[in-house]
């Protein structure tokens, strides 16, 4: 167990950025990488999970291949963690430690929000539903008031008070349509003015009655002159009557014919008018529900977030919690720098001081290194100079070797040839001879003598031919 610990605490320390060479020399600063490491590894588990959650909103993927995700992203972060670690040696400098730390910081405060962002939105995740769902309600019925005033549909509402319009002028016969109102208000009036001479009618038909049974008027009953004159109001009321009746019927057929008409052209276009109608209706309600079925799966990462801000908004407690949530996992994240700069301002550890011993032996280690390859490979450029030099040495006295046997061999051409030609030239002055047996005539002379000699035994000519 102690065994396994001590490699998991090894492991740690190589993680926060220590050299296992210069650990095993000065362990007693293996605690303080053996703490960085741990704080690398947890900040690099918060990146595991963050990039899960944020693969598993924005994609919809499977949880295990998000977690594979997260799992690359966590790798990254260690690693990017790590190097900023690494990268900050030990300075008390004020100066060169910010100039190293702050963009570091930066960078850090970056992966932090980066890394916050998705955990913050798992944490309010019921609020967020809830006002993921809102949001898409009054999208979807801002996108019907658009879809409403669409210029493919502006004709719309019109058309569907025409259609039912016509469809209660066919079901009333022609009465309901408006543009008849003049045709019945006549019509109206003529019944009115029916009504009214008929009702006058029955009341002098009464009031002569009366005359007549002496129960009214003058209170003798008999045909008097009283119910004579109401006699006769009553008849010429009876004529009017009778008018009214005539223009009553006249305007009642004028407005039913009307009113056919109407009705006939109204169930003409109804179909038509209908058509279009169930045309107009269909599209507008395919766009409504292609955009309501889009709108539904609208809950990614960035919909998420604007209903975190608009809670926020709505909210001064949750704004604040979301303010200190996100500035907790950005602590955690730039916490490693942090103590890294802390440490950079104290005193030098034994760690630091055999770090530095090793470096500049490691250099100068290195130029000793440098110095000999140079010296060796100076030796091995004079070798090969003064190989090359031996072998042109030789080249030159072989040619000069060649040239003096060529000109040693030309200079015996030329004596051989300069005595050859004093031969000829003692022969052209002296007495012919006579040549020996088996010899001719040109042969006896010094030039023939001289040939015989470098003759071949195979050239000469047998005597006794």
């Amino acid at each position: 167990m102690a065994a396994v610990q001590r490699r998991i605490g090894d492991g740690l320390a190589v993680l926060g950025g220590a050299r296992p060479d210069v650990l095993e020399a000065a362990p007693g600063a293996r605690p303080r990488f053996v703490a960085l490491g741990g704080v690398l590894l947890s900040t690099g588990g918060l990146a595991v999970v963050s990039m899960a959650f944020a693969v598993a909103m924005a994609l919809g993927v499977w949880w295990p291949l998000a977690l594979l995700v997260g799992l690359g992203w966590g790798a990254v972060v260690v690693n990017l963690d790590r190097m900023l670690l690494v990268g900050m040696a030990h300075d008390a400098s004020l100066k060169r430690n910010l100039v190293l730390a702050v963009p570091r910081i930066g960078l850090a405060l970056i992966l932090g929000a980066v890394i916050a962002t998705p955990l913050t939105l798992q944490v309010f995740s019921a609020e967020i539903d809830t006002e993921v769902k809102a949001m898409q309600a009054e999208d979807a019925d801002a996108y019907r008031e658009t879809l409403e005033t669409d210029a493919r549909f502006a004709g719309l509402p019109q058309l569907r008070e025409e259609v039912a319009l016509q469809e209660s002028i066919v079901a009333s016969g022609g009465v309901a349509d408006p543009q008849l109102a003049a045709v019945q208000g006549d019509a109206t009036a003529a019944q009115q003015a029916y009504d009214a001479a008929l009702a006058t009618q029955r009341e002098l038909e009464a009031r002569a009655q009366c005359e007549l049974d002496g129960t009214c008027g003058t209170g003798d009953a008999g045909t008097g002159q009283a119910y004579v004159e109401a006699r006769a109001a009553a008849d010429a009321q009876a004529g009017v009557v009778a008018a009214a009746k005539s223009a009553l019927d006249a305007t009642t057929a004028a407005a039913s014919a009307a009113e056919g008409r109407a009705a006939g052209l109204a169930a003409a276009s109804l179909e038509t008018d209908r058509a279009e109608l169930a045309r107009l209706t269909a599209e507008q309600t395919r766009l409504q529900t292609a955009f309501d079925a889009t709108n539904e799966d609208a809950d990614g990462i960035l919909a998420r977030m604007e209903a975190l801000d608009r809670l926020g908004d709505r909210n001064t407690t949750l704004a604040l919690a979301q303010v200190m949530l996100s500035l907790l996992f950005m602590s955690i994240e730039i916490l490693p720098v942090l103590m890294k700069l802390l440490l950079n301002f104290g005193p030098r550890s034994a760690y630091d001081e055999l770090t530095a011993l090793r470096d500049s032996g490691d250099v100068q280690i290195e130029a000793m290194q440098r110095e000999s390859r140079l010296a060796v490979a100076a030796a091995r450029e004079e070798m090969l100079v003064m190989a090359e030099q031996e072998r042109i040495d030789r080249q030159k006295s072989a040619i000069v070797a060649r040239r003096e046997a060529a000109e040693a061999a030309a200079r015996i051409e030329r004596e051989a040839a300069v005595r050859a030609a004093e031969r000829a030239a003692a022969m052209a002055h002296a007495p012919a001879e006579v040549a020996p047996e088996g010899m001719r005539p040109w042969d006896t002379g010094p030039l023939g003598r001289l040939l015989a000699g470098r003759r071949r035994p195979a050239d000469r000519v047998p005597t006794g031919v």
